[in-house]
């Protein structure tokens, strides 16, 4: 009987337990899908499409120099990074950029024995690393123990490097294939240095020196109705969105024939094979110089970078590091480009007008599209597209990145900071300008510190003095 009883007590108990854990279920659900909602939702339609363009002068050229020199799946990849963008859009409410990994498209275009088994090894282990080291903590750790200085130095120096090449692209004719420049560009033409002046200035026009422009909201006492109104709808003009549908354009005219050659419907999406051998040469030089740059830039300076631009958004190194291990634990292995976030496609589609996660859905919906309904024949038009273009589109998101480093106050952190930038571009690794910016921290440091015992704690005291990274 006390047996019967005791069952029946369960049973009841966990009857009514049931309603009350579906509805915390249903609640929790229901508050996931309405933040995902919220985070896809446009402030302005215009701006947010002309932010989408803002990647642009990063992404097509790596992409197109794989296609043309390695023969990347260009359809695959379209399709698996539009989904990245949909869902990094609708997970962090910003415009979260994707973009290649540079140091491994870098590796592939100039090493002729670099083939794209090795370029989706390389990506599947930098991206197994990044996941470890989000998912352990470690990568929170990390971000938090970086000097600001630092960090600063490293977006300075890439954001540098992006204006660097951006200048590269418009003055000298451009071998994505190759990799290199083949003579200087001509003035003229539907790919000419005019063209490209032409353009930067226009967008200078419209946008200004970027976000917070004086001039885009305040008006003199004496300006006429009239000039107002025609300030306002120049100032309100999608420059990158224009800019970008002009190289379209040109690119048609230049490449007639490559419209012709379009052939509708999806790239076969098959399992890439990797030997023994090839994953070794992928790691070794591909993982290796890869993955100093995915932590740095693609990981703690898009958190440093997202946290000064959307202070109300919680971003952290943690979850930012295993979306870039989940995208490409899954993409690679199916021939995708390994992709990564990075700090300077935040700046540019922020530049142009991006706010929200529904800027990169948009985009990704676009290159899903695109993916789907033209394929790889889409490399036709690419390769038509005028680079002088594309490089006005890099310079003005690599001139956003470096403007981040403005807000040094004291001697000491822009001395820290610049010391990191000059040997991150002198010699080309922003790995090696980290160690020498870490090392000159610690030296500036040292210069303060009264005795011996002060040695143990003086990291920990400059650590609560400075700037919170998140």
């Amino acid at each position: 009987m006390q047996h019967s009883s005791t069952s029946f007590f369960h049973h009841h108990s966990h009857s009514s337990m049931e309603p009350q854990d579906q509805n915390r279920e249903t609640a929790k659900w229901s508050s996931i899908s309405m933040k995902l909602k919220q985070n896809l939702v446009f402030r302005s339609k215009l701006a947010e499409l002309n932010g989408a363009m803002g990647d642009l002068g990063t992404y097509i050229p790596i992409i197109l120099a794989l296609t043309l020199a390695k023969n990347l799946d260009l359809g695959t990849t379209l399709i698996f990074t539009g989904i990245y963008n949909f869902v990094t859009g609708a997970i962090y409410g910003v415009p979260m950029p994707v973009q290649p990994m540079k140091s491994i498209a870098a590796v592939a275009i100039s090493n002729p024995s670099f083939g794209i088994p090795e370029v989706m090894a390389a990506g599947i282990c930098t991206a197994g690393i990044l996941f470890l080291l989000g998912v352990t903590g470690l990568m929170q750790f990390v971000y938090k123990l970086i000097p600001i200085s630092v960090v600063r130095g490293i977006q300075l120096a890439q954001g540098l490097s992006f204006a660097m090449t951006a200048v590269k692209y418009i003055k000298n004719v451009q071998n994505f294939s190759k990799s290199k420049s083949v003579g200087e560009r001509h003035w003229l033409g539907l790919d000419g240095v005019l063209l490209a002046l032409i353009c930067a200035c226009f967008i200078i026009i419209v946008n200004g020196s970027g976000s917070g422009d004086e001039n885009d909201d305040r008006e003199s006492d004496y300006d006429s109705t009239r000039r107002k109104k025609w300030k306002k709808i120049i100032f309100s003009l999608p420059s990158a969105v224009i800019i970008f549908l002009l190289g379209v354009v040109l690119a048609v005219i230049r490449g007639p024939k490559a419209v012709k050659g379009f052939k509708f419907g999806p790239s076969s999406i098959e399992v890439i094979h990797i030997s023994k051998h090839e994953w070794k040469e992928g790691f070794i030089k591909g993982t290796i110089p890869q993955l100093p740059l995915s932590i740095l830039n693609s990981v703690i300076a898009v958190c440093k970078l997202t946290t000064d631009l959307f202070p109300e958004k919680d971003v952290t190194a943690t979850s930012v590091s295993i979306t870039v291990g989940l995208m490409n634990l899954l993409g690679c292995w199916f021939g995708a480009m390994p992709c990564c976030h990075g700090a300077g496609g935040l700046a540019g589609q922020y530049k142009f007008g991006g706010r929200t996660g529904g800027c990169v859905a948009l985009l990704g919906v676009a290159k899903l599209v695109l993916g789907l309904v033209l394929g790889s024949s889409l490399v036709r038009i690419l390769d038509q597209f005028p680079v002088g273009v594309l490089g006005v589109l890099l310079l003005f998101a690599g001139i956003e990145l470096a403007m981040c480093s403005r807000d040094m106050n004291t001697k000491e952190e822009s001395f820290v900071m610049l010391i990191c930038t000059a040997v991150s571009l002198v010699g080309s690794s922003a790995a090696l300008g980290f160690l020498c910016g870490m090392v000159v921290h610690l030296l500036v440091r040292l210069r303060k510190v009264d005795d011996i015992r002060s040695c143990s704690t003086f990291w920990l005291s400059h650590q609560s003095q400075r700037r919170d990274l998140g």
